[in-house]
Order: structure tokens, then C-alpha cells, then sequence
């Protein structure tokens, strides 16, 4: 191609519009309010002899209460305590006590002991499994669907799920849950006296 030696030359394209190639835009324009610039040190976290950065703090785990539970390959003989939340899904011939909940899992089978009428007497209760007894709690006890409770229930409030089976009395208000269960009296023997053939008492 032939070119002429005293042509022209284009002039360049014009620079996009932009805040940072206008000369009127202060070089602070993306930057808070108050904020100088920034150290690239700082930024770094201290690697290139910047200040160093603040230490990471893990937040702190939210507190989970403990339950305790009862496999379904578990049995218990007796009178079984516990302090915090219990999930039972093995059985339990006797009595379950304590101040926290009581689950009953689908594989529970809970008889009152032949010494005592209360199966359970707890805080709450969450009926899941087939329960033998009387059931004592300070609060709530709620019988799901698949629920077998052959017993009487005092507490101050009751849920009875559609299916659930419940065969006894039941007790309900905050009078009911806060009535104590009268203990079973002691039985008094008594010593018979021997007499003499003349009435008199024999020491």
C-alpha cells in the first residue's frame, strides 16, 4: 500500500467517561465520608509490614441443652431419675421421675412397678409409646397418634392427638398439677397381748 509521508496522523480515540479520569472528581470519590486512604499493609493483615490486623474472634456456640436417652435395647428395673431432658424409646418397669420433660419414644413400653401406681411423674411428658400407669406431671402431657396410655393423668394441661389411645381418668388444671399425690399408707401390724387363764396380762 502506497502511503503519502506528510498524511495525518488519526488522532486517538477519546478515554470512556468515567469519575476517575475527570480531573473535576475528587480522587476520593468511592471512599466514606471520613476516611483517608487506606494502608496496604493494614489491608493485608500485616503481611507487608503494615499494622497488624485485629485477632479473629469465633463467635460463641448458642447454648444446647442436654438430653439424655434411653436406647430401645435398654430396660430398667426400678425407679429411674434424671435431672435434665430424657427421650426413652427401651422400657421401664417401674417409676420415671424428675423435674425436666419426658419423651416416651414409638418403641417405649413403660409399666408401673407392682409397689407403685405412677408410671411417670415428671415436669412435662410427650407420650409416643404405650404407657402402663398413672401419669403426674406439673405441666403439659401430650398424647400423639400413635400414643397407648392405659392409666389415670393428672396435669394442667392435656393433648390428645386423632389415633391416640387413652384408657382411664384425667385430671386437668392448675389445682389438679399442683395437688400432691397422697403417699400409699404404711400398713400398722399389730402384736397380740398373751393372757393368763385368769384374765390378768401377762408382762
Amino acid at each position: 500500500m502506497f502511503k503519502y509521508p506528510n498524511a495525518p496522523k488519526p488522532a486517538p480515540a477519546p478515554a470512556p467517561a468515567s469519575p476517575f479520569n475527570d480531573s473535576d472528581v475528587p480522587s476520593d470519590w468511592a471512599m466514606p465520608a471520613g476516611q483517608g486512604a487506606v494502608d496496604a499493609g493494614a489491608a493485608q493483615g500485616g503481611f507487608f509490614g503494615g499494622a497488624e490486623a485485629a485477632p479473629f474472634e469465633a463467635a460463641a456456640a448458642p447454648a444446647v441443652a442436654t438430653r439424655n436417652v434411653l436406647n430401645s435395647d435398654v430396660s430398667v428395673v426400678g425407679i429411674l431419675r434424671f435431672t435434665d431432658d430424657l427421650l426413652v424409646d427401651g422400657s421401664v418397669e417401674g417409676e420415671i421421675t424428675s423435674d425436666g420433660e419426658l419423651t416416651v419414644g414409638a418403641n417405649a413400653i413403660i409399666t408401673a412397678g407392682e409397689k407403685n401406681k405412677i408410671a411417670v411423674r415428671t415436669k412435662s411428658a410427650i407420650i409416643h409409646g404405650r404407657v402402663t400407669g398413672d401419669i403426674v406431671v406439673t405441666d403439659r402431657v401430650e398424647l400423639a397418634a400413635t400414643a397407648e396410655l392405659v392409666g389415670d393423668v393428672t396435669a394442667a394441661k392435656i393433648s390428645i392427638q386423632e389415633g391416640a389411645v387413652f384408657i382411664g381418668h384425667c385430671m386437668v388444671g392448675a389445682a389438679a398439677a399442683g395437688a400432691s399425690i397422697p403417699a400409699t399408707p404404711a400398713k400398722k401390724t399389730s402384736k397380740a397381748t398373751p393372757k393368763d387363764d385368769g384374765g390378768n396380762l401377762l408382762g
